[in-house]
């Protein structure tokens, strides 16, 4: 891997790398990268898409690094991390107080008594701490907390901060500039990306691990939200700076921030009549109380900035007009977006726009409209690809056996038809064990046969390679080479120090009924049952839902007596520690355990998933994508929801083995996975375990792991 990283970087071509985990790939793409910068004077960035990976960079895998290579290099390489000037505590603003912030009145007394404690936890840490970094609080704090104590980049004063020569933010900045590797994270190289201004240091080499969460994390750094309630606290904002004497005669009511808040107002009954989902359809009165809220926002941020040109020596007011002006610019800016998002055809929309309603357990949360784009490849092929060389790396970067279905996402282009395919080499084909009763329709179904459908299926996709014109590189900063030779790259699998045939098993309950709407069917409880017994717990449940989570958790506490502890419990990260904890211990839960848990040993020797990862039918993102899909007549369903599939797939069953002398199961309920056509390409997708359908076969395997533990 660190051959190919450095061949890539020295030839300026992407890469791809899929590099199992146990493998070392990040200190496989770190020397290369090192090499670089010391040889080029400049900097490499390395993006992380999780605060764990970012602190194993800094404060174990780089101070190694760097006391190996002293010697060879005869200085040592500097590192440092960089993040979004939110994730930094303002002195500023811890000195003068935030502005005055409606949303605290939707809280219950208990509520804002809470945030009231947690600033002040704030006030005592910025005491003491060196960094301001939000990540080293621990136990962390409310997000309304922290908003008290820290701004954005559109509301820092800059230059004219009197505490500028203490800030945080400043300080990580300038050492980022004098680092060798820069660590910082997907969101902030998204923006260094969308933004025509820069916030990385300059750098002509990008290294992205955990790549496979990269679109999702881009997306949505691009989504932007609207409800009443932020309208009517940028309003707020602005009535505290605007001057309404000039509209005396109209009264409160009347003044520019006056019409801010009636917009606001007037738009609080449109989005609670509205229902959730996604909406193809702009209603009149929607289209009524948007405009309301793009002009009064407009006129309003044109005062705001006439105030702020008047008041440049006065910090303070400056530090209130800079919040009034972000909160009112966002208003206006995303409600002209969420209008002009309905002005082409649906075919031809590049934005979805839907409604966010609050569940009713979390009624604090108003109704809120989101927009994002349909895909981010056009984005990335020109500001990031098309400006740099990149290398993208995760334990999950090959779909179905090949690269292709994520290059497209990115917006990289396919292999010229002549070129060799950038497919996974060197992996062994599962052995399905007891399948030969499959329907010969799906027994002649192979994983390139789906690795093609998905190809043909993305063809026409935003990002695909009706999307993929060459790039002309004047466009970002640092290109060099016009075209499409910016966008060349190659794919590699480095493999896996697992014997994942003889370390794990791979067992579809092929005998149990496709899952349904209605909850986890008895069958699927009693299977759960028999393999966590057989276990003797040690199981870590993956579910699509919350709910099926929480019904699992209730019904198998009365049929096990292996304690079970279920997420929302407690802090996951405190289940988690009690899960690894006590070897007989289950943990169960969605989402975040299907990629943020790593427990070697034997305390994890079960995984069970109970049903393909699909995305939710009304789902307003993964729809308007795969809508989008078809009518460039595409297969949405393969080029969106199965690859999406198979990527959480990968990623959870992946939870299992973690060292070398791990051994387990991983009990993937859903049939379809064997039976259903799709389901050679999300099998191709996961490691190469031994496979079968056999009940007995698995049972037996776990009973005499649990005897030899």
């Amino acid at each position: 891997m660190a051959q190919a990283v450095r061949d890539a970087i020295d030839k300026a071509e992407h890469l791809a790398v899929q590099a199992g985990t146990g493998t070392g790939k990040s200190l496989a793409y770190l020397v290369p990268a090192v090499r670089h910068a010391i040889a080029t004077g400049g900097a490499v960035v390395v993006s992380t898409a999780t605060i764990a990976l970012q602190r194993q960079l800094i404060e174990r895998d780089l101070p190694r690094l760097a006391d190996a290579l002293k010697p060879v290099l005869r200085r040592e390489p500097v590192f440092a991390i960089l993040k979004g000037r939110r994730n930094y505590l303002c002195l500023h603003r811890l000195r003068v107080g935030a502005p005055d912030d409606p949303d605290q009145m939707l809280f219950d007394a208990r509520s804002v008594s809470a945030v009231g404690r947690q600033v002040q936890r704030l006030h005592q840490w910025a005491e003491t701490t060196a960094a301001g970094d939000r990540d080293e609080l621990v136990p962390g704090v409310d997000d309304r907390a922290w908003r008290e104590v820290a701004v954005s980049a559109k509301e820092c004063l800059g230059a004219r901060c009197p505490l500028r020569a203490s800030c945080f933010a400043e300080k990580a900045r300038d050492e980022a500039g004098r680092a060798d590797i820069v660590v910082t994270n997907h969101a902030l190289l998204a923006i260094d990306a969308m933004e025509d201004f820069h916030v990385l240091p300059e750098h002509d080499v990008v290294i992205i691990d955990e790549a496979h969460e990269l679109v999702d994390r881009v997306t949505s750094v691009a989504t932007a939200e609207l409800s009443a309630a932020s309208v009517e606290t940028a309003a707020r904002r602005c009535s505290r700076l605007l001057d309404d004497s000039r509209d005396g005669a109209r009264g409160q009511r009347g003044t520019l921030a006056g019409l801010l808040k009636d917009a606001g107002e007037a738009l609080a009954p449109v989005l609670a009549e509205m229902a959730g989902g996604r909406i193809d359809f702009l209603p009149e009165v929607l289209a009524a109380s948007l405009a309301a809220v793009r002009n009064a926002a407009h006129e309003c941020a044109a005062e705001l900035r006439v105030v702020l040109k008047r008041t440049e020596d006065d910090a303070e007011q400056q530090l209130i007009g800079r919040a009034a002006l972000t909160a009112t610019e966002e208003a206006h800016d995303t409600a002209a977006r969420l209008l002009q998002s309905f002005d082409a055809d649906i075919a031809a929309r590049r934005e979805v726009v839907w409604m966010d309603r609050p569940f009713a357990e979390d009624s604090r949360r108003p109704p809120t409209l989101r927009v994002a784009p349909l895909e981010v490849g056009g984005l990335l092929a020109e500001r990031l690809f098309g400006c740099r060389t990149v290398v993208l790396t995760s334990a999950t970067l090959a779909l179905g056996g090949s690269f292709e279905p994520l290059a497209r996402q990115w917006g990289l282009p396919p292999p010229p038809p002549s070129g060799p395919s950038p497919a996974v080499t060197g992996m062994d084909k599962q052995v399905l064990n007891g399948c030969a009763d499959a329907t010969s329709t799906e027994r002649d179904v192979t994983p390139a046969d789906d690795v093609d459908a998905v190809a043909s299926a993305t063809a026409g996709e935003p990002g695909g390679a009706a999307h993929a014109e060459p790039v002309d590189s004047a466009a970002g900063s640092g290109g060099d080479v016009r075209g499409s030779e910016r966008l060349a790259w190659s794919g590699i699998d480095v493999g896996s120090p697992f014997d994942h045939p003889r370390s794990a098993i791979l067992y579809v309950a092929r005998h149990l009924p496709p899952p349904g709407r209605d909850g986890l069917p008895e069958a699927y409880l009693t299977e759960m049952c028999e393999l966590i017994t057989a276990a003797g717990g040690r199981t870590l449940g993956l579910f699509s839902s919350m709910r099926a989570a929480r019904q699992a958790a209730e019904e198998l506490r009365e049929r096990i007596s292996q304690p079970l502890l279920c997420q929302g419990d407690d802090a996951t990260s405190q289940l988690v520690k009690q899960f690894a904890a006590d070897e007989a211990t289950c943990l169960f839960g969605t989402l975040s355990l299907w990629q943020g848990v790593d427990v070697p040993g034997r305390s994890l020797q079960l995984v069970v998933i109970d049903r393909i990862p699909f995305p939710r039918p009304d789902d307003p993102l993964a729809s308007a994508r795969q809508r989008a899909v078809a009518a460039r007549g595409g297969n949405g369903f393969m080029a969106v929801a199965a690859t999406g599939a198979a990527l959480l797939l990968a990623q959870g069953t992946g939870r299992l083995l973690r060292t070398m002398t791990d051994r387990g199961v991983v009990a993937i309920l859903d049939p379809r996975l064997v039976t259903a056509r799709y389901g050679s390409f999300l099998r191709a997708s996961l490691p190469p375990f031994w496979t079968t359908i056999d009940p007995e076969v698995v049972r037996g395997a776990l009973r005499r792991l649990a005897d030899s533990s």
